[in-house]
């Protein structure tokens, strides 16, 4: 039978901090269950910890520091920003679902960014140069990271305040048109989509607006770590988001779904499985018990038949839920969008997050130095 130690023996045990020791059972990696005599409290399974532990105890080499620096699940650098909690994503203190049931983008920026001041994307009016979407978006951030400040020796304000602007003219490259209105108003008429529409994208916005330390914002945060300029910063987090594993998890998606359209969708996920490829749109590490994002998108979106015997037949294929790809593709579908609209929805919803963690990184006043080792051979001339 396992043992099971009380909050603080685990944070002794583990001498981390009670944020950590939560983030470590929200990946699953520590055990948790109510107490048996009072369930306001927790309790943490012992063996986990001791493994958990000895291996923290055998990973303090240079070596193994900069390897696990990026390993899923590590949590590497301190963040007050965001964090998976009990299968609940949280803003500063703020459950992410429930703001975004009525908070704009803009609003969830000035939680994230800790503002006390109101957050608005004006967007440029001139065209951009390119026609509207991803390739827009790169060439717009490279532009503007051409000509942009080193982000060193700035205050918060005067770096959100950049941010902002940036951000808008990402909004613009992406489609949303010129004006002052809510930024998912302006990509909604942009885009042509009716007010149900746009009430669709904006939930989205705010639910995609950060996760922890993913992929593309600890790029973000190494970038912002030399003193990049913010453009800079926020093109290394697009240049990482169109992974496959990451953003680029989209294409896959909307590709599933029109096979699913095509042949059925229980032929569509043997053809999948069958080709040794994990199943786009369907589980989360973070999320053994289903993604809340994707529940609260799902709730403001008219799911297609297609989508739909295709969510009923993953779970029954492989027994996980819908994630949050799954409801962007029904989003797009649902709506008319661009066919690439799951990713210019996370690209544009995620850059508030990485805005956050550029001036997070700024303001500790370190710079991020992973050692690497050459492990090839060297040849003398």
């Amino acid at each position: 039978m396992s043992e099971w130690l009380s909050r603080q023996e685990a944070l002794e045990r583990l001498n981390v901090r009670p944020q950590t020791l939560y983030a470590y059972v929200s990946r699953g990696r520590i055990g948790m269950r109510p107490h048996e005599t009072d369930p306001r409290r927790s309790q943490y399974r012992a063996d986990d910890i001791a493994a958990l532990a000895t291996r923290r105890a055998r990973g303090r080499s240079p070596s193994a520091i900069a390897e696990s620096a990026i390993a899923w699940g590590e949590p590497s650098i301190a963040t007050a920003i965001s964090t998976v909690l009990h299968g609940r994503l949280i803003y500063r203190g703020q459950e992410a679902v429930a703001l975004a049931k009525s908070a704009t983008l803009e609003e969830t920026a000035a939680v994230l960014w800790a503002s006390t001041e109101p957050v608005a994307f004006k967007a440029p009016s001139s065209e951009p140069p390119h026609p509207a979407g991803r390739a827009s978006a790169f060439a717009q951030l490279a532009m503007l990271a051409s000509q942009g400040r080193p982000s060193l020796g700035r205050s918060a304000a005067s770096l959100c305040t950049e941010a902002a602007q940036t951000i808008g003219s990402l909004a613009r490259s992406l489609g949303a048109a010129a004006g002052t209105a809510p930024v998912h108003r302006r990509l909604a008429h942009g885009w042509s989509v009716n007010e149900a529409g746009a009430e669709a994208i904006r939930c989205a916005l705010v639910l995609l607006a950060d996760h922890e330390l993913n992929a593309s914002t600890f790029t973000t945060r190494v970038a912002a770590s030399t003193g990049a300029s913010t453009a800079a910063c926020l093109l290394a987090g697009l240049a990482t988001l169109t992974g496959p594993r990451h953003g680029g998890a989209g294409e896959a998606v909307m590709q599933l779904a029109e096979d699913a359209a095509t042949h059925g969708a229980d032929a569509a996920i043997r053809r999948w499985l069958g080709h040794d490829r994990p199943l786009p749109a369907f589980g989360h590490p973070l999320y053994p018990d289903g993604d809340p994002r994707a529940t609260a998108l799902l709730a403001v979106i008219p799911v297609d038949e297609t989508l739909q015997q295709l969510e009923k037949a993953a779970i029954a294929a492989t027994g996980t839920h819908p994630n949050v790809d799954f409801a962007l593709a029904a989003l797009t579908r649902s709506f008319g969008l661009p066919r690439d609209a799951p990713f210019q929805l996370f690209a544009l919803g995620r850059s508030i997050g990485w805005a956050a963690h550029m001036v997070e990184q700024i303001m500790s006043g370190s710079i991020i130095r992973p050692r690497g080792r050459y492990e090839g051979s060297v040849t003398k001339f």
